[in-house]
């Protein structure tokens, strides 16, 4: 715990805000800098931190952060929760997944409103090797994982493929859904319409696949990336350090998660994901379709994919609920800008995966509403 309130601390985080307001006096100086800067944050995890504990309100108004599409959940088609409510519904099946994705939306229902309807349907509380045992315990079912998440979260599940391999588990297959940060920043980035100047890269994702991966879009685009963690201090630091990138003219990828992350990441868990998956092309919920953004299993371990085994059935392909989802994950608006924001959107009924996930930047603008006001925008507040 000494970690996490080192870096919750006010003091600490008080003399990097005034750290970051000298910086932007300094960068006011340089007339062929466009104000305000614009960060995105890429995981909702930072989104809500920065809400939470007020770091939006407490940097100079010349300072706005814009929330990308860090939110695995957020990003899941509406066809591929149609595909999943499906397989979770066919008899003998043991449906098993995460929980925030229990409640998102499909075309008819969510996953709790399957569960009571009959489906066995259960929630997978700490590792996807979980579903694995609950395999091992119903040899007479199949059991089914349903395989979301960034690179973070493909790693355990490689840990449950290889566990089911080592096994001799075969009553046991995902739904691939895993998708990839680096090429949806580059659609952001070349997207004529981005008005990012900054990114904050998470660190867990980083800590997988390490901080190399985005050395070409910086490269490329001249954006400076810096990763970073998920607390308050961590987040103003990274922040801190894109300004100064900005003020110095400088475009890099710049490690603010050094004691965790390394530019290689973490050579065993990539081992493992190159063994079961190769990347391929994966549809993102309001994107579209991104080149080499998913991982897919490899043709020797296709057995173990529940859409092959399950061939036959037809997932309803609907529209969205709406566009401005697509147009909060590529930070184009804020979520307060969708019409349908706290209204016929909201947490106890939500229309959208933005609102449901517990990283969305919907569900973070609406539990800390209060701190986005117009009154408190002025950048003369402090952290909490």
């Amino acid at each position: 715990m000494k970690y996490i309130d080192e870096f919750r601390d006010k003091e600490v985080a008080k003399g990097v805000i005034a750290e970051i307001k000298r910086t932007v006096e300094e960068i006011k100086q340089n007339p062929e800098i466009k104000l305000p800067i614009r960060i995105m944050e890429i995981c909702g995890g930072q989104t809500h931190s920065i809400l939470q504990y007020g770091i939006h309100s407490a940097l100079p108004e010349e300072v706005e952060f814009v929330h990308g599409p860090g939110c695995p959940v957020c990003v899941t088609p509406i066809e591929t929760i149609n595909l999943a409510l499906e397989l979770a519904k066919q008899p003998n099946v043991i449906f098993t997944s995460f929980g925030d994705m229990l409640r998102v939306p499909g075309s008819d229902e969510n996953m709790f409103e399957a569960k009571a309807k009959g489906a066995d349907i259960r929630w997978v509380r700490y590792s996807p090797t979980e579903a694995v045992e609950i395999a091992k315990q119903n040899p007479d079912k199949e059991v089914i994982f349903f395989a979301i998440g960034f690179e973070t979260t493909t790693a355990p599940i490689t840990a449950a493929l290889h566990r089911a391999e080592t096994d001799g588990v075969k009553n046991f297959s995902i739904l691939p859904a895993m998708v990839r940060v680096p090429p949806a920043l580059e659609v952001i980035l070349s997207d004529p319409e981005c008005v990012v100047d900054g990114i904050l890269a998470a660190g867990h994702v980083c800590t997988v696949m390490g901080t190399e991966e985005y050395e070409p879009l910086v490269q490329k685009y001249g954006v400076p990336i810096v990763v970073t963690g998920f607390q308050p201090v961590d987040i103003l630091n990274g922040t801190l350090m894109v300004l100064k990138q900005l003020r110095d003219g400088r475009s890099e990828i710049e490690n603010a998660y050094g004691w965790v992350a390394r530019a290689s990441g973490n050579t065993v868990a990539k081992t493992l994901i190159d063994k079961y998956f190769k990347i391929i092309d994966r549809k993102w919920r309001g994107i579209g379709t991104i080149p080499n953004s998913g991982f897919g299993l490899r043709d020797e371990y296709l057995h173990y994919d529940a859409e092959l085994k399950w061939k036959n059935i037809d997932a309803r392909k609907e529209p969205e609920p709406n566009a401005y989802c697509g147009l909060v994950l590529m930070g184009k608006i804020k979520p307060t800008e969708c019409p349908f924001f706290r209204k016929e959107c909201s947490q106890e009924h939500p229309i959208g995966a933005l609102m449901v996930s517990s990283e969305g930047a919907c569900a973070a603008y609406f539990l800390y509403q209060q701190d986005i006001s117009p009154s408190t925008s002025s950048g003369q507040g402090e952290t909490k």
